[in-house]
């Protein structure tokens, strides 16, 4: 009973590596990526590059578990949700109200160590930000704000800047 249990399962396991979801891999730099517009200096672009791309753009660099199921559609999820968030290649399609609330809550987020998230610095280490990385991706998202709010006229007072 145990050996067929344990057969179906090694059996399972090999279906689902055909069950693949569909890679955030983009052949092209996005004409609505936030650089398109607002001022990234090169070193926000290296912070972003090293630790928050992988789930906030449209280019994800896959590691060699990407591969394997279930783990990959875990992956998936990941960055699926962090587009939702924010994605940096689609920002310039963001109304200004929303643009400008996104920009706060990346400076917040930094901030706080909420991000990256734990579980993505426990496997790429190098995404871990270094005080000064956090200063600088904290100063960048003020001064996109700053930004936004004069280019649009965002009187953001009356609603709490929502």
């Amino acid at each position: 009973m145990l050996n067929k249990i344990l057969i179906g399962l090694v059996v399972l396991f090999i279906i689902i590596q055909f069950i693949r979801p569909e890679k955030n891999i983009s052949s092209e730099p996005s004409p609505s990526h936030i650089s398109a517009h607002y001022a990234t200096p090169q070193e926000v672009k290296s912070i972003l590059d090293k630790s928050c791309n992988d789930c906030h753009s449209n280019n994800t660099r896959y590691p060699w578990y990407a591969s394997v199921q279930p783990l990959a559609w875990w992956l998936n999820d990941h960055v699926e949700d962090g587009k939702e968030e924010i994605n940096f290649d689609e920002f310039m399609t963001l109304p200004p109200k929303k643009a400008h609330h996104k920009m706060e809550e990346v400076g917040e987020m930094v901030q706080e160590d909420e991000m990256p998230l734990k579980s993505y610095r426990l496997i790429h280490r190098s995404a871990e930000l270094s005080p000064q990385e956090k200063t600088v991706l904290t100063s960048w998202a003020q001064s996109t704000m700053k930004t936004i709010e004069q280019e649009n006229n965002l009187d953001l007072k009356e609603d709490g800047g929502k």
